[in-house]
C-alpha cells in the first residue's frame, strides 16, 4: 500500500485506528477452545467484526512464533483473511546484518503478504537498508517506546548537536535516532514507532519528522490518550495509525466478544472522526 493510498483510506474510512491481533490463546473466550485452530477462529471473527471501524491491523508475531509450525500457520491464515483494503502490520521487530535483514524482509513482504514490518535500528543502516528496498512496502522503526527500559538507551541525554531543533540543548538519544534514520528512507517508506504513553513528546518528535508517519501503540489498555496524540501529532496527511489491542480485542470474554470488541472500535473511529474534521 502507497502513502497516498493510505492517506486517501483514511480520508475516505474517517478511522487511522490500527486494531492489534495480540491474540494469547489462554485470554480468548472458552468456547472457541473447541475449533481446530482456536486463534484464527478468534482473529477471524475480530476482523469482522471491527473492519469497518479501523485502517490497519497489527500483528505481534511472538504471540504465534510461540507455537511453532502451527502459530506460523495461524497468522499466515490470519494475515490472508484481513481485506486488502487495510493496512497490514508485522510487529516483528527485526534487525539484523544486511543478509540477514534481507531475509527477515522476505519473510514479511513476500512470504507473508504484508504492508509493513517493525524493525529496531540499534544495528545502524545496514541492517534496515533491505526493508527499505522493497517497492511499495514501509518500514516502521523503533524510536521512542513506552517500556520503563527506554530510559536505558532511548532517553540518555546526548551532547549538542546541529542537526535538532534545539542545538544549544542536549538532545535524547531517541531523537538522535530519528533525524538519522529519516535520511535512510522517505516519508514513502519509512515510519516511526513512538509510544503514546510519551505523548508529552510528540510536539519535539513532529519537529524533527514534520512528513513521516508514525505508528502510536499504547492507547486503551496502557493509558495513552487519544486526544493529546491526535492534537500534538497530527500532520496535513494525519500521519497516525494509533494502535488498540487488548482494549479491543478483549473487552469481553465471553460470547460476545465479537460484537464487545466492535463497540469499542466504533467508539475509537467516533472520536477519530471528530479530530480528523
Amino acid at each position: 500500500m502507497t502513502r497516498q493510498q493510505l492517506i486517501a483510506r483514511i480520508r475516505a474510512t474517517g478511522t487511522y485506528l490500527c486494531v492489534g491481533l495480540d491474540t494469547d490463546i489462554t485470554k480468548i473466550p472458552a468456547h472457541l477452545q473447541s475449533h481446530a485452530d482456536p486463534v484464527y477462529e478468534f482473529n477471524r471473527q475480530i476482523i469482522d467484526a471491527t473492519k469497518d471501524h479501523c485502517i490497519a491491523y497489527k500483528i505481534n508475531t511472538a504471540f504465534y512464533e510461540s507455537s511453532g509450525a502451527k502459530g506460523w500457520e495461524t497468522m499466515e491464515k490470519t494475515v490472508d483473511y484481513i481485506p486488502a483494503t487495510h493496512f497490514k502490520v508485522a510487529d516483528a521487530k527485526r534487525g539484523d546484518i544486511g543478509n540477514t535483514s534481507a531475509h527477515y524482509a522476505k519473510a514479511f513482504f513476500e512470504t507473508l503478504a504484508f504492508d509493513a514490518v517493525t524493525v529496531a535500528p540499534y544495528m545502524g543502516e545496514d541492517s534496515v537498508r533491505p526493508f527499505l528496498e522493497f517497492t511499495d512496502k514501509w518500514t516502521i522503526l523503533l524510536g521512542l517506546t513506552s517500556n520503563p527500559g527506554a530510559k536505558d538507551f532511548e532517553l540518555q541525554r546526548m551532547a549538542p548537536s546541529t542537526e535538532l531543533p534545539r542545538p544549544t540543548v542536549e538532545g535524547f538519544l531517541y531523537e538522535k535516532v530519528l533525524t538519522t534514520a529519516a535520511r535512510w528512507g522517505t516519508p514513502d517508506n519509512l515510519m516511526f514507532v513512538v509510544g503514546a504513553t510519551q505523548a508529552d513528546s510528540f510536539t519535539a518528535i513532529r519537529q524533527l519528522t514534520p512528513d513521516h508517519f508514525y505508528l502510536v501503540p499504547g492507547v486503551g489498555a496502557q493509558g495513552g490518550s487519544l486526544q493529546e496524540i491526535s492534537a500534538k501529532a497530527m500532520n496535513k496527511d494525519v500521519g497516525l495509525l494509533v494502535n488498540a489491542s487488548r482494549a479491543v480485542i478483549f473487552a469481553s470474554s465471553k460470547e460476545d466478544f465479537a460484537e464487545a470488541a466492535m463497540r469499542v472500535a466504533a467508539g475509537y473511529h467516533e472520536e477519530m472522526k471528530g479530530y480528523l474534521g
